[in-house]
């Protein structure tokens, strides 16, 4: 090769590299612009999120207002019902005094009664009835008359003060009783109103609790929310570094290289006087060489273009030899380790992203939501690994040869009794423990040696063909 061609190809391959060098930072550059967009999208989301966090903490505050209201109103309303029982003492209290006084004054008038009674039985006599006045004009002499006035005058003023006595206890007991029938109407109506107070205060609580809840319930949702969209810029900002660390290295290979092609160059045009002078030295030598050249030439390009053909021949009968050896790999439906390996992790992106679904797994909508059943999940996992199954548990436990619980290995079905026999199926992952579509988790890594799916582990294993 000429000194020409040398430094065309050396140039070239500067060129080339100096184009490299400034192409993948580009590139790198847009996946940055990228990224950044998406950060920018998740930036605007993060705002939405403080605005509403703002919000919540206004009804928060609202709802905070509204408790301390209702804590007020217990408040009182537990006052109310100390001194409305303190009342009730002291009603009761009344009345037992009423009660003994009441007592009291139905004795004396008793005794009154009885004393009336005896008066009256002492005017009387031979059975008939004996006025006052008769008593006076019975009387045999002027002293006995004057006797008889002065005893009936001391008898009437006696019955007439006790007379005027009995009305008045009744006219107090009268009262009394009616002070003691009003008391005892206050004491139910208190009664009734303390039974109301208590039923309202139960209600304020449960308003309280049920407040609470909601406060705490937004706080999580909220705190949940930013938490999230943090953690996602956060992951686009590491992105964005690595990149631009990447781009660094890239950087600093390129300049490496550009380096080494320039010391290239410059001993290659170092050497270009020198070469200059012995090329036309060179030249007559070739000239007196020439012929000898041409036909030697000619001789080995004979040669190489029978062995090309040789060569091409032997290609030939090759590449039809391993064509069916391909066809037939390629038709194989067998599953390697390789696809039981990427069966099983095939679904780890869906763990504690997805959500059961009875009959789920069939679309692509389901798919792409994370809905499946447990069927529709080993079906789709195999799908991933290039293997075709039904999704269907009846048609899973017929998909390959039954194994031993003792030989499983990771990759293969196992089945358990749930609702029905082979009610549920997953992938044994290795280590007692099987990935699949669980109604109460959705996709989900389960314990297969203890608690619940111990329990219902029907010991079917199938090793897919």
């Amino acid at each position: 090769m000429s000194l020409k061609k040398k430094l065309i190809v050396l140039n070239t391959t500067i060129m080339l590299g100096l184009g490299s060098a400034f192409a993948i930072p580009s590139v790198k550059a847009e996946s940055i612009t990228d990224i950044q967009s998406q950060r920018t999208g998740i930036q605007s989301d993060i705002s939405e999120a403080e605005q509403v966090i703002q919000q919540l903490k206004k009804e928060q505050s609202k709802m905070n207002a509204q408790i301390a209201q209702i804590e007020s109103a217990m408040k009182e309303n537990d006052q109310k019902i100390k001194d409305t029982k303190q009342e009730i003492k002291d009603t009761e209290k009344d009345i037992e005094s009423l009660k003994k006084e009441i007592k009291a004054l139905e004795e004396r008038i008793a005794k009154r009664e009885e004393v009336l009674k005896e008066r009256a039985l002492s005017f009387q006599e031979s059975g008939g009835d004996v006025e006052y006045l008769e008593v006076v004009l019975g009387s045999k002499s002027f002293g006995e008359f004057v006797n008889r006035v002065g005893a009936v005058a001391t008898i009437v003023e006696a019955d007439q003060q006790i007379l005027s006595e009995q009305e008045a206890d009744k006219a107090d007991l009268e009262k009394k009783q009616a002070t003691v029938e009003k008391k005892l109407q206050n004491l139910k109506d208190m009664e009734v109103e303390l039974k109301g107070m208590q039923s309202q205060i139960e209600d304020q609580k449960a308003e309280t609790v049920n407040m609470k809840a909601k406060i705490e319930k937004k706080e999580s949702e909220t705190e949940a929310l930013k938490q999230s969209l943090e953690n996602k810029d956060a992951g686009l900002e590491a992105q964005i570094a690595s990149i631009r660390e990447n781009i660094k290295k890239e950087e600093e290979r390129k300049a490496s290289e550009k380096a080494d092609l320039d010391r290239a160059a410059e001993e290659v045009n170092s050497s270009n006087a020198s070469s200059e002078e012995s090329s036309s030295s060179s030249s007559e030598e070739s000239s007196s060489s020439s012929s000898e050249a041409s036909s030697s030439s000619k001789g080995e390009a004979s040669a190489k273009s029978s062995s090309k053909a040789e060569s091409s021949s032997n290609s030939s009968k090759n590449s039809s030899a391993a064509k069916p050896a391909a066809s037939k790999t390629e038709t194989s439906s067998k599953p390697s380790s390789a696809n039981t390996g990427s069966a099983i992790t095939a679904g780890y992106k869906y763990i504690g992203n997805s959500t059961y679904k009875f009959g789920g797994g069939r679309t692509a909508s389901d798919i792409a939501n994370g809905l499946f059943d447990c069927s529709a999940f080993v079906a789709w996992a195999y799908k991933q690994a290039g293997v075709n199954l039904t999704p269907s548990t009846d048609a899973l436990k017929n998909a390959g040869r039954q194994v031993s619980d003792s030989q499983k290995q990771p990759g293969d079905l196992v089945f358990f009794n749930t609702y029905k026999t082979d009610g549920h199926v997953g992938i044994y992952v290795g280590g007692g423990k099987f990935i699949g579509s669980q109604s109460s988790t959705g996709v989900a890594i389960a314990n297969m040696e203890s608690g619940y799916w111990a329990d219902v582990y029907n010991g079917r294993v199938v090793r897919v063909n």
